[in-house]
């Protein structure tokens, strides 16, 4: 449990999930957390009403007064963020970074030295407490800042560790792969609905099929590539559909997908890099 307050700049899903999964998990208590965001007061309100959390119209006095400080805002808003109140942040406090593409770098040349600057990617599961969430550690971070922020991030699914030069392919993969598998369910719902079932027995048989087909994989710890072949009997049902899914180019198109958002990571981080030039000119 961390023993200081927690404070979120930025109020959106991701930041919500993360103080619901903190609060269930007992990992924080409501009076410990503070939230501020760039100007939507009732969303503040909201949260102050439904998880008991303290709210600040003052970005920099959530600095002042917290031991972590979670950056839940857009890669955009980073440099602004930071020429506004980085000058604030102490030695010794922990910043937890949400910012997809925003290296550790950026944030610590615009802190103090002594900052802990910690860099994650959550998924958009977290609000149902299944996140895939990929840390890394800035120059800075103690092994204990990153227990912490772990034990905040398992709050709301998986942790794992990487070197921060993985963290754009994490993005690619995990962080925006939950739009390509609900991408997968849509083209299967529709083709069920195609094929004669009443839309609700199309849905129920699609998520329960991808419900299965995820715990196989993770109970038996098989390769993919064999319960696939284990499924598939030569001249049956699977092998026409799978040599639809192949002529299709199903694999690469997935593949350039991941490897598109990864280029896409890299270039948000380079972003906030430019703004901030913008700005100092």
């Amino acid at each position: 449990m961390l023993t200081g307050n927690v404070g979120f700049l930025g109020a959106g899903a991701i930041a919500e999930a993360l103080i619901r999964g903190m609060l269930n998990a007992g990992v924080v208590q409501p009076e410990q957390v503070l939230v501020s965001n760039r100007s939507d007061r009732e969303r503040l309100a909201d949260l102050n009403r439904r998880y008991g959390v303290r709210t600040a119209g003052s970005k920099g006095y959530v600095v002042d007064v917290c031991q972590v400080v979670v950056l839940a805002c857009k890669p955009k808003d980073v440099a602004g963020l930071l020429a506004e109140v980085g000058g604030r942040f102490r030695p010794g406090q922990i910043v937890l970074s949400l910012a997809a593409g925003i290296a550790t770098s950026f944030i610590e040349e615009r802190v103090a030295d002594g900052v802990m600057v910690v860099r994650a990617m959550p998924n958009t599961s977290c609000q149902v407490g299944e996140s895939a969430t990929a840390v890394c550690a800035g120059r800075a971070a103690t092994p204990e800042a990153m227990r912490l922020v772990t034990e905040m991030l398992a709050s709301v699914g998986q942790v794992y560790t990487v070197p921060e030069e993985q963290m754009d392919a994490v993005t690619g993969l995990s962080g925006s792969g939950p739009a390509y598998v609900y991408y997968i369910v849509e083209a299967m719902i529709e083709a069920g609905e195609a094929v004669g079932l009443a839309p609700e027995v199309a849905r129920a048989l699609t998520l329960q099929t991808l419900k299965g087909a995820a715990l196989t994989l993770a109970t038996t710890g098989a390769d993919p590539a064999v319960l696939r072949e284990q499924v598939t009997s030569p001249g049956g049902t699977t092998a026409a559909g799978l040599q639809v899914l192949r002529e299709a180019g199903f694999a690469q198109a997935l593949i350039s997908a991941i490897v598109r958002a990864t280029e896409r990571s890299r270039e948000l981080g380079r972003m906030p890099a430019q703004a901030a030039t913008e700005v100092g000119d």
